[in-house]
């Protein structure tokens, strides 16, 4: 289910970016430290009172230009309209209300959307009086906050989560794939879906799905059903829109939440630039399957080296995920299109797959008699038993007798032993260590 989103809005420098960080905290989903995962964060997760939710740093959308700070602050706030189902509209309590502050208080106003003012920088009593100047904006709900201490925040939270809507996503059975498309603008993405469905001929039906306007369209092959997840919002174009490349990743955040595979699609003519970095890295936080589509295939100039040459990039690009496989065709000509389905299935039953823990413990049990944990000061990680907890991604705890001693490479290497004995091709795993004693 698609979680109820929040942006941050506000001009320049009034801390946008460290509420973010302290909202989000350790809810982030798990980044692994690894080569090639881009740490430029626009989009966040995070929960307060068991309510998740996503959240937007529009800090990281920059316009350059003329009045390019007032520009900047225009252009955030209305992605955020666009975007969000609650406004934390943040000021600063030392500079008072400024011009920049009044106009985007007025947009945000007039949208009609649910916002709560954050009057950051309350650092101590004496300035918790500053933030009745705030309500000359016209909003009824402001929340003093402290980035600097983290003061306020929860109170700020309380607030923003009594205008969340009531989500209701489509319920669809067990048996559907979700499948999202993302990428950046032009690669083709809108005719990939068009050929997809024109190719398998069915009744095709649009539904209103979540609160935020996504389409789902769902069709069925060979005895399959899948649902293809789109948001009305990407067909709209603009100055605004255009500008602003990090807007496309915000878009694509909403198809990845609801998804259960994702189609990372990559201009196979253009090649590997650093935004497809960012939308592929959302989707394996996120935990979802993934298949890389390079699409255009049909204009490659290419040799029988071209296709091998080209997978090594993206392998080369995308270190952190190396499980996901690749498929080359055209959306316009359809060649190679049959191959795309058969590969979605299978990392769909990867992305689901449970393994029986005994089975999951021999397999552990030769990978460590194979290559032992090394040691660390005199001492080595002891394995007890390993148990997998959950599915969508597959996610696997390792009981042992110091969660400390195990090593990110040791780690990895178990990761790659699993996925040799059992597949789990297209979908990342999750690995956490435990001692045992917290078993109970």
């Amino acid at each position: 289910m698609a979680r109820p989103v929040i942006a941050i809005v506000g001009r320049p420098n009034v801390g946008k970016s460290t509420i973010f960080n302290r909202i989000i905290g350790d809810k982030l989903a798990i980044v692994e430290d690894k080569p090639g995962v881009t740490r430029d964060r626009l989009y966040g997760r995070g929960e307060w009172l068991d309510q998740e939710f996503s959240i937007i740093d529009t800090g990281g959308i920059e316009i350059e230009g003329e009045d390019h700070i007032l520009r900047s602050v225009r252009v955030q706030a209305e992605l955020a309209i666009e975007e969000a189902d609650v406004i934390i509209f943040m000021v600063d309590a030392k500079a008072g209300v400024t011009p920049a502050d009044s106009e985007v208080a007025q947009i945000l106003f007039r949208s009609q959307k649910p916002v709560v003012v954050a009057v950051n920088k309350v650092d101590n009593l004496q300035r918790a009086d500053d933030i009745y100047e705030f309500y000359s904006m016209g909003f009824g709900e402001i929340v003093g906050i402290s980035g600097a201490h983290g003061t306020g925040i929860g109170d700020l939270l309380e607030e923003v989560v009594k205008h969340f809507p009531d989500t209701v996503d489509e319920e669809y059975g067990e048996d559907v794939i979700r499948v999202a498309l993302i990428g950046r603008p032009n690669v083709g993405k809108s005719s990939l879906v068009n050929a997809i469905l024109g190719e398998e001929r069915v009744i095709v039906s649009d539904m209103a799905g979540t609160t935020r306007d996504a389409i789902d369209t769902p069709f069925e092959k060979d005895g399959q059903k899948y649902v293809i997840i789109d948001t009305a919002g990407m067909r709209k174009r603009g100055k605004v829109y255009e500008n602003t490349e990090k807007y496309s990743v915000m878009r694509a955040m909403k198809a990845i939440e609801r998804a259960d595979v994702v189609l990372v699609v990559i201009d196979g003519e253009v090649g590997i630039i650093e935004q497809d970095k960012h939308v592929a890295g959302y989707a394996h936080e996120a935990g979802k399957a993934a298949v890389f589509v390079v699409n255009k295939w049909d204009v490659v100039e290419k040799d029988e080296k071209t296709m091998h040459q080209f997978e090594q990039k993206i392998r080369d690009h995308f270190l952190f995920m190396t499980y996901a496989p690749v498929v080359f065709l055209s959306a316009k000509t359809k060649q190679r299109l049959h191959k795309l389905l058969p590969v979605v299935n299978t990392v769909s039953e990867a992305h689901a797959m449970r393994i029986p823990t005994h089975v999951l413990n021999d397999v552990v049990s030769d990978a460590v008699a194979i290559n032992p944990p090394p040691t660390d000061k005199g001492r080595r990680m002891r394995i007890n038993y390993a148990t997998q907890v959950a599915v969508k991604p597959p996610t696997i705890i390792f009981f042992v007798n110091d969660p400390e001693l195990m090593h990110f490479s040791y780690q990895r290497y178990l990761d790659n032993k699993i996925r040799a004995a059992f597949g789990f091709e297209g979908t990342p795993l999750r690995l956490f260590t435990r001692r045992k004693s917290e078993e109970e």
